[in-house]
């Protein structure tokens, strides 16, 4: 039975982009050296599990490197319509990623909010962006992360239904190991490694009920 504690700690983009960002991205940006900081730290959690968002260039310029010298694996969400595109993997980056063992998974076709999709964008986003996926890597895309976070009951519905077998949300609080839906922690900015470690095991039962209660409005609004 796999119902121990982990620890999802998601990245983003590393280093200075080389696209023109979303509003409020730049949050989400770390220096080269604060993400092997980030990485020296939780690479020693033994219950961490890592992944990245959205396929930036950095993924595999910076982050790929940076876990094979320490052999370590991470999970890559890749934005399947930014493929190729400035600043973001292209074909061969996502083949290069799975010729070393890094799992890839789907962060949809455009990163946009997954709620009040049309028929013919949740298509398009759970169905032609895995599928996309699916045939430069050679192997099954089974794994989602909701884009921005954002997901409510429907959202899950459809991806259950469309034979997601994991999905990653932003929610920051711990996870059940082997459940279907896998909060995660978002590495910030301004996160150092002893702020990522005091907010991941400092928040006190207060501060997970907030977390557990924000994760229960999502799933049945």
């Amino acid at each position: 039975m796999t119902d121990h504690r982990v620890i999802n700690i998601l990245f983003h983009g590393i280093g200075t982009p080389r696209r023109e960002m979303e509003p409020g991205e730049e949050r989400y940006w770390v220096s080269v050296d604060r993400f092997h900081e980030l990485l020296d730290e939780v690479v020693a959690w033994p219950q961490a599990r890592l992944s990245f968002d959205d396929g930036n260039a950095s993924d595999l310029d910076v982050g790929l490197p940076a876990l094979l010298d320490r052999q370590v694996s991470a999970t890559f969400f890749i934005i399947a319509g930014r493929l190729g595109s400035s600043g973001s993997v292209d074909a061969d980056g996502v083949r290069e990623l799975r010729r070393h063992g890094m799992p890839v998974g789907s962060h949809g076709m455009w990163h946009r909010p997954w709620r009040r999709l049309t028929a013919e964008q949740a298509t398009e986003e759970f169905h032609t962006a895995r599928d996309r996926l699916a045939e430069l890597t050679g192997a099954p895309v089974d794994q989602a992360a909701c884009p921005l976070g954002r997901y409510d009951r429907a959202v899950l519905a459809r991806l259950k239904a469309a034979g997601y077998r994991r999905v990653f949300t932003s929610d920051r609080r711990p996870a059940r190991a082997g459940a279907w839906l896998q909060p995660r922690y978002s590495v910030r900015a301004e996160d150092t490694a002893e702020g990522l470690r005091d907010i991941v095991f400092g928040q006190g039962l207060l501060g997970r009920a907030r977390s557990h209660a924000a994760g229960l409005v999502k799933r049945w609004r």
